[in-house]
């Protein structure tokens, strides 16, 4: 079974008690209000072009231009925490006990081979 990953149409960050978040949402106005209501301050949220993965999100806020200060932080954080994990998800294959894989000789690294191919 695939797993799906949940889409959002707003992205932003916001501060709560000192400490800066990037804040994920379907509807602008309602995350507004309830950030609001919880006592946040410097709510920077923005409606995103399409349906987004919290990784494309993080994305897209990096081309907007969202890299000072606190927010610029967390975007930053949580882009490298999300990367991390998605670099996890990558699929290994094994050969299947019928099928003999041959091992491929790794070739040497030499000086003359690391300026071969920086001349190439």
């Amino acid at each position: 079974m695939a797993k799906t990953e949940k889409l959002f149409t707003v992205a932003g960050t916001a501060t709560h008690k000192g400490v800066t978040k990037v804040r994920f949402a379907n509807d602008l106005v309602a995350r507004i209000k309830i950030l609001n209501k919880a006592g946040c301050t410097n709510i920077n949220l923005v409606e995103l072009p399409e349906p987004m993965s919290k990784l494309q999100a993080l994305q897209h806020l990096q081309t907007l231009g969202i890299t000072d200060g606190d927010a610029g932080f967390a975007v930053s954080n949580k882009l490298a925490e999300k990367s991390k994990v998605a670099k996890k998800g990558e699929v290994k294959v094994q050969a299947s006990k019928g099928v003999k894989a041959k091992a491929t000789p790794k070739k040497a690294v030499t000086a003359e081979s690391i300026l071969e191919a920086v001349k190439a």
